[in-house]
């Protein structure tokens, strides 16, 4: 993983390129990212940063965690996020310095990590694309259920993994190689083309593409 950012989805609209066509945007609202700690290969075998950013009540911060924001001299925020660096990578930066949209550019490929909406309990036409049954021909309550599971006496079970009904969404997903239409650094905002993960106002995080960054 290579120095991101840690923002706050706020919703999609779109905007006008120069030949007036409308492309879709997610914006992501990054409030300045607080260095709180560094990761170095001596203290814990990987080099790094811990960021924070937001605010959170006083009376919400444990005692640890108020000391641990009180060596590092910034504001508590709600949640603490990690970029692992690799040794050629430059070097980290200060504790108490702060991460702004600069880091990114107009063009640029990113990654795009957050949590996907959570969708409760479904079945299996919805949560696998399964096929319905038939709609008709005496079918009878049967329309959408998975039909039969198992294979006879051998092996006479249900093999563990099958897809089923089950809780759907709500998990890490990451989509890759989208680019930034703009960057607002008066607004602290990234344009991103395209859809990320995650309902508005949920944390996302931004990374430079890996794929890109593979090419060279």
């Amino acid at each position: 993983m290579a120095l991101g950012l840690v923002g706050r989805k706020a919703g999609m609209t779109r905007v006008f390129n120069e030949q007036g066509v409308s492309v879709p945007v997610t914006v992501i609202e990054v409030e300045p990212n607080r260095v709180a700690q560094q990761r170095t290969p001596e203290s814990d075998g990987y080099q790094g940063i811990q960021v924070t950013v937001g605010e959170k009540k006083a009376s919400r911060v444990t005692k640890a965690m108020a000391g641990h924001y009180a060596k590092a001299g910034v504001e508590a925020g709600r949640g603490l996020w990690e970029f692992r660096l690799e040794d050629h990578e430059g070097d980290l930066p200060e504790v108490g310095s702060e991460l702004n949209v600069s880091l990114f550019e107009n063009g640029q490929k990113v990654d795009v990590r957050g949590v996907s909406k959570g969708k409760g309990f479904q079945g299996g036409v919805k949560r696998h694309n399964f096929s319905m049954q038939d709609a008709t021909h005496g079918n009878s309550i049967s329309h959408r259920a998975p039909g039969s599971i198992g294979q006879c006496q051998t092996p006479g079970r249900v093999f563990k993994g099958k897809k089923m009904a089950g809780h759907m969404g709500s998990e890490n997903v990451t989509v890759q190689t989208l680019e930034i239409v703009n960057v607002d650094a008066d607004r602290n905002l990234l344009l991103i083309k395209g859809a990320v993960p995650g309902a508005n106002g949920g944390d996302v995080i931004v990374t430079p593409s890996i794929k890109m960054k593979n090419k060279g």
